[in-house]
């Protein structure tokens, strides 16, 4: 990446603080690894050769998205009326998406993502990680645990950016 990119990217400045709280007093290394924009194909490439590392239970992986970043300001104003208020509506679409995640089938979340373009900013790391999962011996069970939005959209002129927090764990 060009040095602009590198200066706006803050996924690791965001995780860090959580990372040396979470692991304070312990030895550990940190491997960043930056995912762009990649196409399907290489999504599941760098999954398969990532999943081995799931396998060792010394490693701990930190995948940050954002969900919906919903208004004109962001190109994206999907609505389903039947949902009622329109933060209803995205939080059902961002609920949809979650739930696919929480199949671990990334096969599924490309198939949601190609239907109904929610702006999920990690969607290429979150693909990557499924892949991950996919291709392990280790089966891991990824479970939703919390569920905001910066504000809570009532009409067509107001935006928002939905967050949402998921663990994984061995699947017994």
């Amino acid at each position: 990446m060009d040095l602009q990119v590198d200066e706006a990217e803050h996924s690791m400045e965001m995780h860090l603080p959580y990372l040396a709280k979470v692991f304070y007093g312990y030895p550990v290394k940190v491997v960043p690894i930056l995912v762009g924009a990649v196409s399907a194909e290489n999504e599941a490439m760098y999954g398969r050769l990532l999943a081995k590392y799931v396998d060792d239970p010394n490693n701990f992986f930190s995948v940050s998205s954002d969900f919906c970043h919903w208004g004109s300001r962001f190109n994206f104003t999907h609505y389903d009326k039947k949902h009622g208020d329109v933060h209803k509506s995205i939080e059902a679409l961002d609920r949809m998406g979650m739930d696919i995640i929480e199949t671990g089938d990334p096969e599924a979340f490309k198939h949601y993502l190609s239907e109904y373009d929610n702006t999920i900013c990690g969607r290429h790391p979150i693909s990557v990680f499924l892949h991950m999962l996919k291709n392990s011996s280790t089966k891991l069970k990824i479970k939703f645990l919390r569920y905001e939005q910066s504000s809570q959209c009532k009409s067509m002129r107001d935006s928002s950016v939905s967050y949402a927090s998921a663990v994984s764990k061995v699947d017994p």
